[in-house]
């Protein structure tokens, strides 16, 4: 199975005239997603804190971490962005994903709405 990539916009809330728009490699197996930290603070986001990762070889790392409005495929969510080296690749996690009623089809390598969004029932 190939790679599935997106192009998205992370916007700065405070100032959502200021954007990054670039191609993200869809990681269904990151939580959260992740922009090279220059591109972040071109926008004018800061680090609000630093959480403990764990990458797929088991290493654990502490990143820094901020929040932004990303665009994926016309729909706007809230999510957690980590501040990546210059050179990594943009990472697109399951959660912006999940948030915005898209998932991926692993047949197609393409990504594709929900008819609606999953919300578990309340217990009353």
């Amino acid at each position: 199975m190939g790679a599935t990539h997106v192009t998205v916009t992370v916007r700065n809330p405070a100032t959502p005239d200021r954007a990054w728009e670039g191609l993200f490699l869809v990681d269904t197996g990151a939580t959260d997603s992740l922009v090279p930290g220059p591109h972040l603070e071109a926008i004018g986001l800061v680090p609000k804190s630093r959480r403990v990762y764990e990458l797929a070889d088991g290493t654990e790392i502490t990143m820094a971490v901020t929040t932004a409005d990303i665009e994926i495929m016309g729909e706007i969510v809230g999510g957690t962005i980590l501040f990546g080296e210059p050179d990594a690749e943009p990472l697109l996690g399951v959660t912006a994903l999940e948030s915005a009623g898209i998932e991926v089809d692993p047949v197609n390598q393409r990504l594709k709405r929900l008819p609606s969004i999953r919300l578990k029932a309340i217990a009353v």
